[in-house]
């Protein structure tokens, strides 16, 4: 699914026009990355969190000459789905019954 697929549902479910529903849609998403961009964390409850997690400077390969290199340490988006959401997607399992 594509942004313009994700409006075209939104509109639907929300019963509002397509033109209000891409509005509504592009602010949250640039208010979510202005948020993370500047280090606050975004979470929507039983959807997931959105934060900026840092990584740590490490050593690396090229891929093509097999030489090393210092790869830097940087800043990174990261998602962690929510409990509701992770359980829609793959359901927990039920235990297997014990033969006797």
């Amino acid at each position: 699914m594509n942004k313009g697929e994700l409006v075209d549902a939104v509109s639907e479910k929300a019963s509002v026009t397509k033109k209000q529903a891409d509005a509504v849609l592009t602010a949250a998403l640039e208010t979510i990355v202005e948020a993370v961009s500047s280090g606050d964390k975004v979470t929507l409850v039983g959807f997931g969190s959105f934060e900026s997690r840092e990584r740590k400077a490490r050593e690396g390969r090229n891929p093509k000459t097999n030489e090393k290199m210092e790869i830097p340490a940087t800043r990174v988006p990261a998602f962690s789905a929510g409990k509701l959401f992770r359980e829609k997607v793959a359901p927990p399992k039920e235990p297997k019954e014990v033969k006797e």
